[in-house]
Parts: structure tokens; sequence; C-alpha cells
């Protein structure tokens, strides 16, 4: 029987796309940078968490492409380029306190997804968002979109490992109180689906996000839903 249901946030409970291309070109541009990506570029940059994030738009601002994007944050990444650690600091300290101040601007829920998760609650489920964005923006975004939707919301910080390793979702676990056979992952894009395996959990992935049905078809999703109320229908149907 379900007693969870962990959440990804970015593509799959909250379009934050403006908020996020809006911060990298900002950060970019102080640092001159090339700073004109639009909401396309920054559904390749985002995913595993800002720096990554940064070293995909210094990839892109010299041409890489996005299949060689897509290996940056992997055990591949130095295949596409060397890249100047300091430089990328410089770049996240000023996108962090701006993103931070800005992150709520421009961002909002997909079409009936807070529905949905009310629903759920409803039937006693527990509820939790693990993220790769920053903890502070997880939770400013958890607490004003969703108040008291999410009994736990996790983002990055130093002292737990990002998605996909399976420190965050099992830290939730742990919070909850619940076993993996008692839980179910929500997903947008190919980090959850490694996410999810790395815990051994069920999971369910929205097309709806930062990638495409075509794209998580090829990196091997089983279940891929279009409608946040034919995810409601899969979650109960998973075993309630």
């Amino acid at each position: 029987m379900i007693k969870a249901v962990f959440f990804d946030m970015d593509g799959t409970i909250l379009n934050t796309l403006s908020d996020l291309t809006n911060a990298i070109n900002y950060a970019f541009e102080k640092t001159g940078h090339k700073a004109s990506y639009s909401d396309r570029d920054t559904k390749i940059f985002f995913g595993s968490g800002i720096r990554v994030a940064i070293k995909r738009g210094l990839a892109s601002e010299q041409g890489k492409s996005k299949e060689e994007l897509f290996l940056i944050g992997t055990d591949r990444e130095k295949e596409v380029m060397d890249f100047d650690e300091k430089e990328i600091d410089r770049i996240q300290d000023i996108y962090m306190p701006y993103y931070s101040k800005n992150c709520n601007n421009l961002t909002g829920p997909y079409p009936g997804i807070k529905e949905m998760i009310e629903k759920l609650r409803k039937k006693g489920i527990k509820t939790a968002v693990v993220s790769n964005k920053p903890d502070i923006a997880v939770k400013k975004l958890s607490d004003e979109v969703f108040t008291g939707l999410f009994d736990v919301a996790i983002g990055e910080k130093p002292e737990i490992k990002r998605k996909p390793a399976p420190d965050m979702l099992r830290k939730a676990m742990e919070l909850l109180e619940v076993e993996v056979n008692e839980s179910l992952y929500i997903g947008d894009s190919e980090i959850d689906m490694l996410t999810a395996e790395n815990v051994n959990m069920r999971s369910i992935i929205c097309d709806w996000g930062f990638r495409d049905r075509e794209f998580l078809s090829k990196k091997g999703a089983d279940l891929i839903v279009s409608t946040a109320d034919s995810l409601y229908e899969e979650i109960i149907r998973s075993g309630f």
C-alpha cells in the first residue's frame, strides 16, 4: 500500500522556467557572459542543480551541442570541456541571492497539480518535495505556492548529495517514516528516473515539464503521463 508520494519540483509540480531563465541571464550578464538564453535553453540547462546548469550555459556559449550539454553533470563531463571552477563560483555567487529573492515572480503550479495533491492528502497520503533546486528556494516555494500541502521539502545543500544520488530521497523517506515499498516517486526528467532506480522505488514521469515524451521514452521511462488527472489515476492504480 502506498503511504507517501515524493515529487520533484521544477517541471513536475511547478513551471519555474521564466524565473530560472531570468536568473541565469542576470548572473551571466553580470559576469560578462552570453545572457540571451530562452526558456527552451533553460529546460536543457537545469535538472541537476545550479552548478551543472551554469556549466551547461558556459558550454552552450562555446557552441556545444545539445547532446554534449546532457553529458555535463555525468562521468563523461570531461569529454565536453574543462571548466574553471572559480568562474562557476563567481557566477553562482550572483545567481543564488538573485534567484532566492526572485524565484516566485513568474512561477506557478501546472494545471490541476494543487488539486491533485489535495486529493492525495485527503486520502491520508503523506507528500514531500525532493529537488535539486537550492534548499532555500525549495522551502520558500513550497510554503508560498503549496501552503500546507507538503510534509517535507528538501532541496540541494552541501551536506546531502543531489539527485540522482539516493540520499535526498532516502532522507525524505526517513522523515516521513515510510519504506520504499510504501512510496512512489514523481518526476519529469532522466535525473528523476535514475533517482527512483537508485532507491529501487516505483516512479511515474510527467511529459509537461523540462523533457518531452520522445526524450523520456528514449531514456526508458516505463510510465509517462500528460495531465494531472492521469497522474492521479496512475497513483491510485499503483496501490492505494
